[in-house]
């Protein structure tokens, strides 16, 4: 597995600044963010005026583009990611999967979106990844499995998030097992509460790993034992009005944590 974080927890700041300070904290990758008033870092309408950065950022704090976050499934938006994506080296763009929670008619709409989109992906030789979300159409694990029978494309992959597993009332760790096969990116968090709280996922200290009530250690063990070799990002929200310096040690404690769990698993 390869470590990386999403520079959406460097919200308030360039993307200079992220590159650096995720290279400092010892991460192996970034995710770079496209998060429409999160972060300023890749405005996927000016893809073309910033390929070159992105890359030279990469090269210069040698880190490797493990995936895009873009969050939306827009068409004409999502292609312009996969676009970017597809000049900048990055494998992966990451959404949500829209619609509403326990809606039918809304998760079959959403399940021929992401078909089209796939089929999108395919052609700039991108992998679309979607993740459960609390209160869309896709948000626990049945939920996702539905979502894998209905989008079987090489090119469609599930994203998998133990902080929304959590909020919807699962332990991801449980999980694993039946989507491992399928899985090809991990965001990681931590998240605060008792299990099946639908609510925000806490402050953004509270979302670093091992601040929270997520069993993060078994779910990282679940997903060696499975075989997963992907990336792993840490996905962090909330921050944009944060110091550079609280930014700092959310990613360093984070990745100390992740890197403790590869270790006790043997997976690094």
């Amino acid at each position: 597995m390869k470590l990386g974080a999403n520079t959406v927890l460097f919200g308030g700041h360039d993307m200079e600044t992220a590159f650096k300070y995720i290279a400092m904290a010892g991460y192996d990758g970034v995710e770079v963010s496209a998060l429409t008033g999160m972060s300023d870092h890749l405005d996927v309408t000016r893809w073309r005026e910033q390929a070159d950065t992105v890359k030279d950022l990469a090269a210069k704090y040698e880190l490797e583009i493990l995936a895009m976050e873009l969050g939306r499934l827009d068409r004409d938006i999502l292609e312009l990611a996969f676009q970017a994506a597809n000049a900048i080296g990055c494998p992966v763009v990451n959404c949500g999967p829209g619609g509403k929670s326990d809606d039918e008619e809304s998760f079959l709409q959403q399940m021929e979106i992401m078909n089209d989109r796939a089929r999108l992906a395919e052609q700039y030789g991108v992998t679309l990844c979607v993740k459960a979300h609390v209160h869309a159409c896709v948000w626990n694990t049945p939920t996702t499995l539905r979502m894998i029978e209905s989008v079987q494309s090489p090119f469609f992959g599930v994203d998998m998030d133990p902080s929304h597993l959590w909020r919807a009332g699962e332990q991801a760790a449980d999980s694993v097992a039946a989507v491992i096969d399928h899985i090809k990116h991990i965001h990681i968090r931590d998240c605060p509460g008792e299990m099946g709280a639908l609510g925000r996922p806490g402050k953004p200290e509270e979302q670093a790993n091992g601040r929270g009530s997520v069993d993060l250690v078994r779910y990282i063990a679940a997903l060696h034992e499975g075989g997963y070799e992907g990336p792993v990002d840490l996905e962090v929200i909330g921050a944009k009005e944060y110091s550079v310096e609280q930014c700092c040690i959310i990613a360093a404690e984070a990745r100390g944590h992740m890197q403790a769990c590869l270790q006790a698993c043997g997976a690094r």
